[in-house]
């Protein structure tokens, strides 16, 4: 149950749908409520799909490149803090590529589930980084499958918030929803440091013992 807490809590935190919600709502406001809840269902599916490949064969796409797992943690951990800085400043949606050129594309789209939805504003490179680092961390198949759970889970409540994007934006209103994703920044911003901070002392201690 702790491992299911963390890893849900630390992926919810680096995904936030929360902060989502506002770009969701522009994206589909000429939407009926069933279409809405469509978007929603397959953009929660995408992004499922998406973190479990990532989760699964990111080890083998690490030494394709010849890349460390170290080195993978301390990057993800910079694109992690960004992301968190992003949310502190309230620039979260042009962090994470959303300009006016690829909203109006977006528009033009027939769907927006899998792009820009799952891909870059959920599914991105600090979730997909943190996933392919807690697959070398977990080696046991019970900690694997709980990690898919927590994966799951994730997906499952940010359905649910996109669902519901339109009452919860009326709700909270855009001060609401700011003051929250500044929350969830700081949150974010120590998870991408710890990560750092970990990573670079494992490298310094290999190091240190070779010496």
């Amino acid at each position: 149950m702790d491992l299911f807490i963390y890893v849900f809590a630390a992926l919810f935190s680096v995904i936030n749908p929360l902060g989502t919600i506002p770009i969701f709502v522009g994206l589909t406001k000429e939407d009926t409520a069933k279409e809405r809840s469509k978007t929603s269902l397959l953009t929660a599916i995408n992004i499922f799909v998406i973190l479990t490949i990532c989760f699964f064969s990111g080890r083998y796409i690490l030494q394709f490149f010849g890349i460390s797992i170290e080195s993978l943690r301390i990057a993800g951990g910079l694109i992690i803090v960004t992301s968190g800085f992003a949310l502190l400043t309230g620039s979260f949606s042009k962090h994470k590529g959303m300009n006016e050129r690829v909203k109006d594309d977006a528009h033009q789209r027939e769907g927006i589930s899998l792009t820009p939805l799952a891909i870059p504003m959920l599914a991105g490179p600090g979730s997909i980084s943190l996933l392919i680092g807690m697959y070398e961390d977990y080696s046991l198949t019970s900690e694997k499958l709980i990690t898919i759970l927590a994966i799951f889970a994730v997906c499952l409540s940010t359905f649910l918030m996109l669902k519901s994007a339109h009452y919860i934006a009326k709700f909270l209103g855009a001060s609401g929803i700011n003051a929250i994703s500044r929350i969830i920044g700081f949150i974010v911003i120590a998870i991408g440091i710890e990560y750092i901070s970990s990573s670079v002392m494992t490298v310094l201690g290999i190091t240190f013992s070779n010496n």
